[in-house]
């Protein structure tokens, strides 16, 4: 025989004995359920006007949500290659790659509907916050999880937003050419906000209930919206939505993963560049040797040098952090990868040469031979210039071409770079500073004036959430001045802010009432309402 509880008896249970109210326990436990009873928390109830199709992409978000963290779990558990070299590895990124695609789709129809309903009306201010919060920290999520791809995408991807985030400050200790570093903040750190941001959100829905809609045209009356429905409800399986809503998400996932497949064009490196175009190679080499590269003359967070960098105004952000992640690149690119080869009098005889010149010495070495590189041809991997006064200049960048050619060069540079060599910020920094690089992106679209920055290889689509940070890119006076990047960022920035504080700003609230759109969302509601007073 099955018994149920009134409402006395698990009001009991809940209070506990007398004595004990003043243990954390009891207390915690009292609060809790206070605030969100079992009906809040799984309810099989809703107001009628909870059916409206927009609702149906909060939970959307949610599933597709859950849907990115078990392929992503995969692909972690599995390691980083794995995907670049099974078929079955490569089919789990695909689910990875249309789940975090239709995770993004949801949530901004999610969120643009519950602005035009004005969702934080109520007390939901922070349910709307909490939205927005979501929303910005999976885009971080994203961000990082494309740097992590290992691949040439990521590579591209890397070396030109570490120029908006260096130009903002946050460079200096958010480097995204270090490959490790982006992979823990991808798998561990982010992820981790996002799920806290997103159960918050969830449990402050149940907690305050769904907003309701504005009243009716020659409504009398209608329950304020901090307060209780005292309409019509309907019936509302939340397991069932949520179970529909998954099966949704993963057919349509496993679907355009099996049909369109997900893109991975193969990372460069410094070996491929240097066999693929060798005049460039040691064009660019020169250049960092000379210190003239982009690099070269980059400030900080790599180097310091007088009045470069962007500026916001009167103030330079990255100065606050000064010089995080040393680089000099005539050292680190040329110099030091050539002492470490040996066996090679003609080398050691050519950096000592070097080494004893003086500054104007080397300086007119360098012109000579960078002028030189005009007219210099390639034969048999090897790069020819005319006669000229270039000292040891050309003994030193035949053999770091030869070095560069074998593979070591990318090995050197990666060496220094930590106990895991995950570090990929030098010869990332050196091969941003190339033709080469410039070249392939140019041809899969991927460069600021083609909106690269939200574009992928082959055509698959991309960051399209950053659509609004690459249209600046696009404009006046963004598309034609030096401090570009610290500019957009400030308007990102701000931008953000806006929407995230909307609630409490006279004027943004009240955009939903007088446009009306709610209507639209709440037609049924309206119509069964305003057919009363006919």
């Amino acid at each position: 025989m099955t018994t149920f509880l009134d409402d006395k008896s698990r009001e009991t249970i809940v209070s506990g004995l007398p004595e004990d109210h003043d243990m954390w326990t009891n207390k915690v436990r009292r609060k809790f359920y206070g605030k969100l009873p079992p009906e809040k928390l799984l309810p099989d109830r809703q107001p009628s006007y909870v059916s409206s199709w927009i609702y149906v992409f909060g939970v959307l978000t949610v599933s597709a949500l859950v849907v990115v963290l078990l392929s992503g779990a995969i692909l972690a558990f599995k390691g980083p290659s794995w995907w670049h070299e099974s078929g079955e590895g490569h089919f789990v990124n695909s689910l990875h790659l249309w789940s975090v695609e239709f995770f993004f789709f949801f949530m901004v129809i999610h969120l643009w509907g519950k602005f035009f309903m004005a969702s934080w009306r109520g007390k939901r201010a922070m349910t709307w916050v909490t939205g927005m919060l979501a929303f910005l920290a999976s885009v971080g999520t994203a961000f990082t999880g494309y740097l992590s791809q290992l691949n040439f995408d990521s590579q591209w991807i890397s070396t030109q937003a570490k120029d908006g985030l260096n130009a903002a400050g946050v460079g200096s200790f958010f480097n995204v050419l270090n490959f490790g570093q982006m992979l823990m903040w991808h798998i561990v750190l982010l992820p981790l906000v996002v799920g806290i941001i997103v159960g918050i959100h969830v449990v402050m829905v149940r907690l305050r209930g769904v907003v309701h809609p504005f009243p009716p045209k020659g409504a009398k009356t209608h329950p304020a919206d901090d307060m209780p429905w005292t309409g019509k409800y309907r019936r509302y399986d939340i397991l069932k939505e949520g179970t529909i809503a998954m099966a949704i998400v993963l057919i349509l996932t496993i679907l355009f993963s099996v049909v369109f497949s997900s893109p991975d064009e193969k990372s460069i490196t410094l070996q491929s560049w240097a066999q693929n175009d060798p005049i460039d190679f040691v064009t660019t080499a020169t250049s960092e040797l000379a210190g003239t590269s982009v690099s070269a003359a980059y400030s900080y967070p790599y180097n310091y040098v007088p009045d470069a960098g962007q500026k916001l105004g009167p103030f330079s952000l990255p100065s606050i952090f000064g010089v995080t992640i040393p680089v000099n690149p005539a050292q680190d690119f040329v110099l030091k990868p050539l002492e470490t080869v040996v066996y090679n009098p003609a080398l050691t005889s050519a950096l000592q040469s070097y080494n004893s010149a003086s500054t104007a010495q080397q300086t007119s070495w360098l012109d000579n031979y960078t002028k030189a590189l005009d007219k210099a041809t390639a034969s048999g991997g090897q790069v020819i210039v005319r006669n000229g006064t270039y000292g040891p200049v050309p003994e030193m960048m035949s053999s770091l071409l030869v070095m560069a050619r074998s593979g070591g060069l990318d090995t050197s540079l990666l060496s220094g770079n930590g106990f895991y060599g995950t570090d990929y910020t030098k010869p990332l920094l050196f091969l941003a500073d190339s033709g080469y690089m410039a070249g392939i992106a140019q041809a899969q679209h991927l460069t600021g004036s083609q909106w690269g920055m939200m574009n992928e290889t082959g055509n698959y689509p991309g960051q399209a959430w950053l659509w609004l940070y690459t249209f600046f890119y696009q404009i006046k006076p963004m598309s034609t001045s030096g401090n570009a990047d610290v500019l957009v960022w400030a308007l990102m920035i701000g931008l953000s802010g806006i929407m995230v504080a909307v609630p409490f700003i006279p004027g943004l609230r009240a955009i939903p009432e007088k446009t009306k759109l709610y209507r639209f969302i709440w037609k049924d509601y309206y119509r069964d309402e305003e057919s009363k007073k006919v």
